[in-house]
């Protein structure tokens, strides 16, 4: 008995430095591109670094080219981020975006607030890296573009009710499994209890 104190012991102290160990994963998912009008709206921009411990410089920019009207194709720069972490003051969206990246800028969100059907169009995500080598400063860019589409109320997603209908089931299912368990594993004790009972006589 000692000896499997002894061992959950150890067990629980090794489970214990892995969590420690552990470090959050980056995942480069896509961004959102219907949003409601008066809502507010993620643009999701995610480029992930391959190794987190080389010192890189990070700029973003963050550009706007409305629907097409008259055959014009203008675009604005609505958000820039350097390290100075500035706004661009003048801008359709001014007093109506928020930075919403993360810490160590894997993640280069901007949120929309109080989006009206002006804000339908072309955002790209510009992100430019500097990597502080010993020998040289190698260059990465990349750009991503979301074609956002503004609408009056939200559009049903099948996936969502899918999710939830199979969810249910599944609840329903390890319900009755576990119904099923209850009964066996009390039939199996009672089974024992009555062999006890007959062999003390």
């Amino acid at each position: 008995m000692v000896t499997q104190y002894k061992l959950h012991r150890q067990t629980l102290v090794l489970l214990i430095y892995l969590v420690h160990l552990c470090m959050p994963v980056c995942v480069d998912v896509q961004s959102d591109t219907e949003a409601i009008v008066g809502k507010a709206m993620k643009l999701t921009c995610i480029s992930c670094l391959k190794r987190e411990e080389v010192t890189v410089k990070t700029f973003v920019k963050w550009l706007y080219t409305p629907s097409p009207t008259k055959g014009k194709n203008i675009s604005y720069l609505i958000y820039e981020y350097n390290t100075n972490n500035s706004n661009v003051d003048d801008n359709p969206f001014k007093d109506r975006l928020n930075w919403n990246g993360s810490k160590d800028l894997q993640e280069v969100s901007i949120e929309i607030r109080n989006v009206t059907h002006n804000d339908s169009g072309l955002y790209t995500c510009e992100i430019r890296r500097l990597f502080d080598f010993e020998l040289y400063t190698p260059v990465f860019e990349v750009n991503k573009t979301i074609n956002l589409t503004v609408k009056e109320k939200a559009s049903d997603d099948t996936t969502a009710i899918y999710s939830e209908i199979m969810m249910y089931v599944l609840l329903v299912f390890l319900t009755f499994w576990l119904l099923v368990e209850m009964v066996y594993c009390y039939r199996k004790i009672s089974k024992f209890d009555e062999q006890a009972q007959d062999t003390a006589y």
